[in-house]
Order: structure tokens, then C-alpha cells, then sequence
């Protein structure tokens, strides 16, 4: 987990030098972070699925296998086109890991223990969100811009040998008994997220908050992919366990939490430093202290969920995101820098709260044969969430501070699009505790609950 999370945020920091280094515009180095996001995006399910078929140890160990060989191939690359096909494979091992790290916990970890260490995946996840700005600028600044992907590969052959040594054997059924891997469904799946993403990523450039066109060609793409798993005897996703009310919640919760995760990085740059006047090193300080929260918090999240359960821990996580986006709707032009890293403080330990518990519930109670796809589920409904949270909430900014170019608006105009932005933001929280808690109740268990799962 640390290691994906590492390869997303560490690429970003080094897009000027790859510019300069390559002679390329930033719109064609753009393609490093792209090619990544991409490939996590389109592939999470498939090779959640695919683990299910032919071992989560086996695939998970391939994965790490394939990430830290395309992470040295980043390192070497002789011209942008090859670094951004490496990025690609990259990411389709980053897609195996974390697709695979939450089932391989459901798995082997005892069911008592389950929530702390969902929590620690998310402490480490956050970890390496934070340390992927910092650590890149060192790299890049003491021994060049391939160092920054070079530090994945011994960090990936400790992962190797940790796989090795402690993951146990997968246990598959042989023969007829073997479930078949859906070709159609994934290729369909894979194509219509892949457009979807590309489409929220750039097609904004084009036409609003995406390309039209792409859009439809995504809406057809899984349109024709639900059609094709209602009559495949062996589907990529069981349509069925969207009858599981809190199967579903938890997806759609998921994907509205993480919208609002990633409002805070598309806006809050510019309300730093537009309306308050920090300078980049200052902004990137407090950009950092919801990292930093994270980071320290994930594990106690996870351990409140093993002592009270997933519902009330999810229901105390959502009330705090929705307080915390609030908060920054209003504390920051009171209080300035202060106000906002209250905000903030409010509301990043909520989405440890939320994520911990969340990922608990859905994982608990999943046969052994599903693993890895509803892992995967729950890691393209966060991806979704950011690729729409970019996208959306980024128009939603634009739109209350009332010019396309953020950068050059008025001080006023910006601290009016921050407070309308994140009070959306908020509503959105409480749109996502209707949803969790009506999901309780549909599952025939109360909304709040002592009782863990």
C-alpha cells in the first residue's frame, strides 16, 4: 500500500524537470501522472478478479514483481515516450497491489483484528500520499529525476521477500471446479473506465467538466459490459451483490468520501495562496498537515472499529467530514491560515474513521471466491471519487469564483468560491450518511450499532 500510494504522489513533484529534461511541453509530460492513473483506474477490478481465479498470493507477488521491474525501467528511460509506457506497466502492478492488499488482510488477519488493520493500510496509504512530494524534490534535487523512481525498486524487493516469507499459500480449486476468467466483461469494463477517466483527466479541455463524446462512449461501454454479466456463467462482478445494501452504500460512500478528499487539494492551493498570500513553501506546509493527520491516525481508527463496530464508526467518520467541510467553508475567513488547518484537522481524521470502518464492513462478510473483485471494487470507487472530485469540484470552483482562470481572480472571488465549494462539500457528507445509514437499515441492522460488521 505504501508503495502505490508512493508511485501516485511522487511523479507530480517532478513534472517541471521531466519538461526541461526531455524538452517537452507539460501538457505531454502530464502523461507520466496520466499513464498511471489510468492503468489503476482501468485494471483495479480485473486483476481483483483475477486473483480470486489463480491465487491473491501468486498475483500479488507478480504484481510487486511487475511494479518494481517497471519502476527501474521509469529510471532508465531514454525518451518521454518510454518513460510513459513504463508508468503504464507501473501502474498495472500498483493495480495488482492494491486491488489485492485488502483482500489478503481479509483473508489471514483473525476477524477480531480486521478494522485495526484496515487501519493501518490506510495509515500507510497516507503515508505515502505525504512522503511522495517531499522525498521526489530530494531525489530530484541530490541525484536527478530517475532517482525518484530508482527508490521504489529496493523498497519492492523488502515487499518481495516479505510476500515470500509470511503471505500463505493460495488455496484453488483445480479442473472443472475452477471458476473461467470473463474476458468480454473485463475488456469492456476495463476500456469504458479507462475513457471515463481519460475524459475527466483532460477531456475538461474540450468541453466543460469532460468530453461529451467520451462520456457517452463510457456510458455505452458499461451499459453493454452489465449486459454482457447477466449472461456470462463465470462474471467479472456477481450482479447480485449489488442487492447487499451495504455492499452498495459502502461503494457509494466511498466514492462521495473521496470527492471531498481531493476538493481539499484541487482548492485549497489556491485559497493559500491567493487569498492569504502564502508563498509556495508555506503552502505546501499546511497542504501537508492532513497527510501528516492521516498518518498517525489510521491505526486508531481501525482499533475503534475493532471496540465499536463498523456503523457507529462510519456514521462519527461521515458527521466529522461533513463538520470539517463546513468548517472550512467558514473558519478560514474568520481566522485565516489557522482556520484552515482547523478544518482540515477536523476533517481528515473522519475519512480515516470512515475508510477504516467502511472497508471493514464490506470485506467482513465476502465469500472467499469474491476477495479480490470487491477489494477491487472499493479501490475504483475511491479512484472514481478523486478522478470526479478533480474534475467536479474543480468546476463547481471555477464556477462560484466566477472565472475559468483561478489564478488570476480577486481575493474576494476566491474566498467566495472556497466557502461555496466546500459547503457543497459538506452536503455531500450528509448525503453519504443517508446513504450509509439507509444501507443499515435495508441490511436489517440498525443504523448505529455496538455490534461489529
Amino acid at each position: 500500500m505504501l508503495l502505490s500510494s508512493l508511485g501516485t504522489s511522487i511523479a507530480n513533484v517532478g513534472l517541471p524537470t521531466l519538461a526541461q529534461a526531455f524538452g517537452a511541453s507539460f501538457h505531454q509530460v502530464e502523461w507520466v501522472v496520466l499513464a498511471y492513473l489510468l492503468a489503476i483506474t482501468s485494471l483495479a477490478v480485473s486483476v481483483g478478479r483475477l486473483g480470486d481465479i489463480l491465487g491473491r498470493r501468486r498475483l500479488f507477488w507478480l504484481g510487486l514483481a511487475v511494479f518494481t521491474v517497471a519502476s527501474g525501467a521509469c529510471g532508465v528511460a531514454p525518451r518521454l515516450e518510454r518513460l510513459v509506457a513504463a508508468r503504464a506497466v507501473q501502474g498495472a502492478g500498483a493495480a495488482v497491489m492494491m486491488a489485492l492488499a485488502m483482500a489478503l488482510v481479509s483473508e489471514t488477519v483473525p476477524r477480531e483484528r480486521v478494522g485495526s488493520a484496515m487501519g493501518l493500510l490506510g495509515t500507510m496509504s497516507a503515508i505515502g500520499t505525504a512522503l511522495g512530494p517531499s522525498l521526489g524534490g530530494f531525489l530530484i534535487d541530490g541525484l536527478g529525476w530517475p532517482a525518484m523512481f530508482w527508490v521504489n525498486v529496493p523498497i519492492g524487493l523488502l515487499a518481495l521477500f516479505f510476500a515470500s516469507r509470511f503471505l500463505p499459500s493460495d488455496i484453488r480449486p483445480s479442473g472443472a471446479d475452477r471458476p473461467r476468467f470473463d474476458v468480454a466483461g473485463t475488456t469492456l469494463l476495463a476500456g469504458s473506465l479507462a475513457v471515463y477517466a481519460f475524459a475527466m483527466t483532460l477531456g475538461h479541455r474540450h468541453g466543460g467538466i469532460g468530453n461529451p463524446v467520451m462520456l457517452g462512449i463510457a456510458a455505452f461501454g458499461m451499459a453493454l459490459f452489465f449486459l454482457v454479466e447477466r449472461r456470462v456463467a463465470s462474471p467479472l462482478i456477481r450482479l447480485a451483490a449489488f442487492r447487499n445494501p451495504t455492499f452498495s452504500a459502502g461503494l457509494v460512500g466511498n466514492s462521495l468520501v473521496a470527492t471531498v478528499i481531493m476538493t481539499t487539494f484541487v482548492v485549497g492551493p489556491f485559497y493559500l495562496s491567493r487569498s492569504l498570500g502564502l508563498g509556495t513553501a508555506q503552502v505546501g506546509l499546511v497542504m501537508a498537515v492532513g497527510p501528516a493527520i492521516s498518518s498517525v491516525t489510521g491505526v486508531l481508527a481501525g482499533r475503534l472499529v475493532d471496540r465499536f463496530g463498523t456503523a457507529l464508526v462510519a456514521v462519527a467518520g461521515l458527521t466529522l467530514l461533513a463538520v470539517g467541510a463546513g468548517a472550512l467553508a467558514t473558519l478560514p475567513m474568520m481566522f485565516g491560515t489557522a482556520g484552515y488547518i482547523t478544518g482540515i484537522a477536523i476533517l481528515t481524521p473522519g475519512y480515516q474513521l470512515f475508510q477504516a470502518a467502511n472497508n471493514t464492513a464490506v470485506m467482513t462478510d465476502v465469500s472467499a471466491d469474491q476477495r479480490g473483485v470487491m477489494s477491487g471494487m472499493l479501490g475504483l470507487s475511491r479512484n472514481l471519487g478523486l478522478i470526479t472530485g478533480a474534475s467536479v469540484m474543480g468546476a463547481v470552483f471555477s464556477f462560484a469564483v466566477g472565472s475559468t482562470d483561478v489564478s488570476t481572480a480577486n481575493v474576494g472571488a476566491v474566498s467566495d468560491g472556497m466557502r461555496f465549494t466546500f459547503e457543497c462539500a459538506s452536503m455531500l457528507m450528509m448525503v453519504a450518511m443517508a446513504v450509509t445509514m439507509v444501507g443499515r437499515l435495508l441490511a436489517g441492522r440498525p443504523a448505529i450499532s455496538g455490534q461489529a460488521g
